[in-house]
């Protein structure tokens, strides 16, 4: 599997390391970089963590924007400003930044969520909150298509 899937509660350890799901590492071992990938999430109070596709990922949106234009310098500066590439030690532990963990509301215990490319850090509070919230968009949305889609349909085409 190259993508990271399902979500997973941990815990703080007394020195503050958090263990790195066993399948995301998988995930980070096909990857290649030297390290993860952390950046603060510029919507929600989560940490957006990856390799080599996170990076691809913002590299592509930065690049959209024109040389040297102030919304090239603003995302530049919010997202490669606030990162930090943190190493896993050899148990596959990492120890989250005072800034990461105040970003995300982390405390004693933190939820991994996997978003395909990338995966987010929440605390577990806020994590069940937008699983929840994220759930009932996706079932408005689904119902919004599947009425478009019967609507575009021609008259008869389910009778075939």
């Amino acid at each position: 599997m190259d993508r990271f899937v399902s979500h997973y509660l941990l815990r703080l350890d007394s020195k503050g390391r958090v263990s790195i799901p066993a399948p995301f590492r998988a995930v980070l071992a096909q990857d290649g970089l030297d390290g993860l990938f952390f950046c603060p999430a510029l919507d929600r109070p989560a940490l957006d963590v990856g390799g080599k596709a996170l990076l691809n990922e913002i590299e592509q949106l930065i690049a959209s924007f024109p040389p040297y234009s102030e919304e090239r310098e603003q995302f530049s500066t919010a997202l490669y400003g606030t990162s930090e590439t943190l190493k896993m030690d050899a148990e596959g532990r990492v120890t989250l930044t005072e800034a990461l963990k105040d970003h995300a509301g982390i405390m004693e215990a933190v939820s991994f969520v996997g978003l395909g490319h990338k995966f987010q850090i929440w605390a577990p509070d806020r994590l069940g909150k937008q699983l929840s919230e994220a759930t009932g968009a996706v079932r408005k949305m689904r119902k919004r298509l599947s009425a478009q889609g019967m609507a575009a349909e021609p008259r008869g085409a389910r009778e075939r």
